[in-house]
């Protein structure tokens, strides 16, 4: 084996290795740039629709760093188009219940007074096991300071413990309540 073979695989062209460098630091100051313009919901993981533009927004600016087929150009259009319509979703779920339905699930109710809801959780595909999980990770030893566990939009796991009066917090969830 040649060094020359292996200082190709090891580093590669110097030209792209700049390319990367100027690249990369050109598209993570334009990604700062628009996600302070556009808000804090651009990033955030609210629910699955927000996770696919997380999930793009990395995949762009990866493609746009490493790949020699997209400039710097395209890559800062696409995270721009892709940005802009995020934004535009979610202004609109908020002003219209229609959008919001089409873009979220709802959260689900799992547990509830006392039972496991297993017809909802076969639904959402959540074992007993996945619950008793959530519950260890919030510190909650036992099901009968339990009041409810919801799977919210995001996929995470909220555990409601007994207190207070009214349907409170639940008021949005799907599923039975007693």
């Amino acid at each position: 084996m040649s060094d020359g073979f292996l200082q190709e695989i090891l580093f590669g062209d110097p030209a792209f290795l700049a390319r990367v460098l100027i690249v990369g630091v050109c598209a993570y100051v334009a990604l700062v740039i628009i996600v302070r313009l556009s808000g804090k919901r651009t990033l955030s993981s609210m629910n699955a629709f927000d996770f696919i533009v997380n999930v793009a927004v990395g995949s762009i600016l990866a493609s746009t760093i490493v790949s020699r087929d997209v400039s710097l150009a395209e890559g800062l259009l696409a995270l721009g188009i892709l940005v802009v319509l995020q934004y535009a979703v979610s202004w609109s779920s908020v002003r219209s219940s229609g959008v919001q339905k089409a873009v979220k699930s709802e959260p689900r109710l799992l547990f509830h007074a006392g039972e496991f809801l297993h017809g909802a959780m076969r639904r959402e595909r959540i074992a007993e096991s996945e619950i008793r999980q959530a519950l260890r990770s919030e510190g909650v030893a036992s099901l009968e300071g339990v009041h409810a566990i919801v799977l919210e939009t995001n996929g995470n796991l909220s555990v409601l413990t007994k207190g207070g009066d009214g349907p409170g917090v639940l008021v949005d969830v799907a599923g039975p309540r007693r």
